[in-house]
């Protein structure tokens, strides 16, 4: 074991050292730290808990001694993925440097812009900061990058997963090119070492450790449930909570909304918990956590958010609710606890949709967990009820199926016939049967001018069919009345096809040219009279085209007069007779 003594400190860094209760450094620390003080780039590969913060901060204090601060123009910067690993770094970055005088600003989201642009003002040393919240106040003019002697990305790997890469790129562009910098993080795939090309300048890889493994002083446990029931899942998680002897301990969820329901499921049950995730706020966040440190909180229940970095030396247990779908995130979650030397447990729920993650999670760390059984719980009785969430959708259904039964009917017009069967089958009271009625008489012209004039039939409305009904059967109801009442016959024996073969044929019937022309003078247009006359009188469809029919001849027999008809509709304007001039002589 290598003390810090032997790394080439300062003795104003070594006393801030001591001060902390540290005296020998940890293997990431053994090699990085002597390389970054000769200004070379480093890219660290440790494990978490291994003191990778300590291993970038102690030589960045060294070598910012020498200089000042300028306004906007920070001399070192550190970035971080989230922000509570960047605050964790300022906390390490205060305790380290109180023996100097070196200034630095927290930037992060969530909080007060207007005393990080305050500070950005009188000038500082280290600027320690996340992507978003650092281009904004570039965009703003509030900070200047061309005065960066030393560039820091911890939790690299998380850094460019995560989606920063266009982020980084661009803040790279707006460092100076002749700058030292360093790559520290617990994991490092070979893709993602290959990203990394693009940032470092011939880099002292360091590795203290095989990437992705874990700390010989956790205990790793697995719970095989048979079900992946959500209430199941809560149920053995109690189950190992009651089991084990925490004193604090964090619960990891792969979902947002899944942190807040199981927090609230702990808190039902009577259990000390809160919950902490990247959609509360940052003082929500921050007032948990800082709980949680003072063991105020019994159990933290976070996202991947909160594993990321975070340094809570005093975590005895860890508990994956859900398998996390990147085995990198298993290696940071369990490595919460077990540092600095302690012990602890990590326990993962595992259920049979997690098999495939759970590989994963075993290719990568090259370790079997130990079998956690449950005794005493019967899984087929442990189910979430089934809420019928499609009710509404049902009654709507339902009542769309009334209205359409209220609602009158649509499609082919009115007629007499159908709106007669339609009665008769709504209102199947006996009644005779329909009578085959003889021919009406053909009205004479003498008759006709005799005759008062007919009351013309109610027009037809939608929705009004029992008027309608009343208006076009009038005739027949006399007759109805004075039939026996018999049986209604089926609807198929109607003779409603005799009574139209019954009638007189069109050679039959009278022609209206025998009525004399010269009793109708042309300037009174009789020939409106006439139509209206012949409207009146109509007793039935068949009435209506034989009208037609004698329209169309006075049409054609109408040698003494010109009219420009339309087929079979003549317009209103078109009714009165044309005078034709008598053409001149001239002409």
């Amino acid at each position: 074991m290598t003390e810090f003594s032997q790394l080439g400190l300062s003795a104003s860094t070594l006393a801030a050292v001591a001060d902390t209760g540290y005296t020998t450094a940890t293997p990431i620390q053994e090699q990085a730290i002597p390389v970054a003080l000769a200004g070379r780039d480093v890219l660290g590969i440790a494990q978490t808990g291994t003191g990778k913060t300590a291993a970038f901060t102690l030589p960045m204090i060294d070598r910012l001694k020498a200089g000042r601060a300028r306004a906007r123009m920070p001399r070192a910067l550190v970035l971080a993925p989230t922000r509570e690993l960047a605050d964790q770094v300022a906390s390490s970055f205060e305790k380290y440097a109180k023996g100097t005088r070196l200034s630095w600003v927290l930037l992060i989201g969530g909080v007060s812009m207007n005393d990080q642009v305050s500070a950005l003002d009188r000038g500082v040393d280290v600027l320690i900061a996340t992507p978003g919240r650092l281009l904004d106040l570039f965009e703003r003019s509030k900070i200047l990058l061309n005065g960066v002697e030393i560039m820091v990305v911890d939790e690299a790997d998380r850094m460019l997963d995560m989606g920063f890469i266009p982020d980084i790129e661009r803040i790279f562009k707006l460092t100076p090119p002749r700058r030292q910098t360093l790559f520290f993080s617990a994991t490092m795939p070979p893709e993602i070492t290959r990203l990394t090309k693009q940032f470092l300048k011939d880099p002292t890889r360091i590795e203290a450790t095989r990437p992705a493994t874990t700390a010989d002083t956790i205990t790793q446990y697995i719970a095989r449930i048979p079900s992946g029931d959500p209430k199941a899942k809560r149920t053995a998680l109690r189950s190992l909570i009651d089991r084990s002897e925490i004193s604090n301990g964090i619960v990891f969820c792969n979902r947002k909304s899944e942190v807040d329901i199981v927090a609230k499921s702990l808190r039902t049950h009577g259990y000390d918990a809160g919950a902490i995730h990247g959609d509360l706020d940052q003082a929500t966040r921050m007032r948990t956590l800082e709980s949680f440190r003072n063991n105020e909180l019994k159990l933290l229940v976070a996202s991947d958010v909160a594993a990321r970095g975070l340094d809570i030396p005093a975590v005895s247990h860890v508990f994956n609710y859900d398998v996390p779908h990147h085995a990198d995130d298993y290696v940071h979650r369990i490595g919460r606890t077990g540092r600095a030397g302690r012990t602890g447990e990590a326990f993962m729920i595992v259920t049979p949709a997690d098999e495939k993650n759970y590989e994963k999670v075993l290719k990568l760390t090259g370790k079997t967990p130990q079998e956690a059984t449950f005794e005493g719980i019967d899984w087929s009785t442990v189910k979430t009820e089934e809420r019928h969430k499609d009710a509404n959708k049902r009654g709507r259904e339902r009542g769309a199926r009334e209205r359409d039964r209220e609602r009158p009917g649509r499609g082919r017009p009115v007629t007499e016939t159908s709106v007669v069967s339609m009665n008769a089958i709504e209102a199947p009271a006996p009644s005779a049967p329909r009578p085959t009625t003889a021919p009406a008489p053909t009205p004479t012209p003498s008759s006709v001018a005799d005759a008062p004039p007919a009351e013309k039939p109610a027009r037809r409305r939608r929705g009004a069919r029992s008027e309608t009904v009343e208006a076009v059967a009038a005739p027949a109801v006399v007759e109805v009345a004075e039939a026996p009442v018999v049986a209604p016959a089926p609807r198929e024996e109607r003779p409603v096809r005799e009574a139209r073969e019954d009638r007189p044929r069109r050679e039959e019937r009278p022609r209206r040219e025998e009525r004399p022309r010269e009793e109708r003078p042309r300037e009174e247009a009789p020939r409106v009279e006439s139509r209206d006359r012949d409207r009146d009188r109509r007793p039935s469809r068949g009435g209506r085209d034989e009208n037609r029919d004698h329209h169309r001849r006075d049409r054609d027999d109408g040698d003494d007069r010109r009219v420009v008809g339309f087929g079979n509709d003549l317009p209103a304007f078109m009714t009165r007779a044309t005078p034709i001039a008598p053409l001149n002589s001239e002409d």
